[in-house]
């Protein structure tokens, strides 16, 4: 199932014993959301519409983000999850560009 979405995004060139790690990589916007509990509490904490933090999710062609959390927003995020005792690091916020474009040891 991973395989196919990155098909339809042009990825064909994935590591099968990665494609999870790849995933969770290349939209970080997806993990963090999920360890603030969710799209409505993201959307709480940064006082932004759900709809917004969907977008970050979607790739720029379809009018998202690609992944990526605004600053403004991540550093909300941050700040609540250092008070509420979640484990959020600046990291989670990041992609890895040798695994994102494709780069797998052999």
């Amino acid at each position: 199932m991973v395989y196919r979405a990155f098909r339809k995004i042009g990825w064909t060139n994935i590591c099968d014993n990665r494609k999870y790690w790849i995933v969770m990589i290349l939209n970080p916007a997806k993990a963090v959301i999920e360890k603030v509990g969710g799209y409505e509490a993201a959307a709480g904490i940064t006082g932004k519409h759900i709809t917004r933090v969907y977008r970050w999710t979607y790739p720029t062609s379809r009018g998202g983000t690609g992944g990526v959390i605004p600053h403004s927003d991540a550093l909300k995020l941050l700040n609540h999850a250092k008070f509420a005792g979640i484990a959020l690091a600046a990291e989670d916020f990041l992609r890895e560009p040798s695994v994102a474009d494709g780069a797998c040891s052999a």
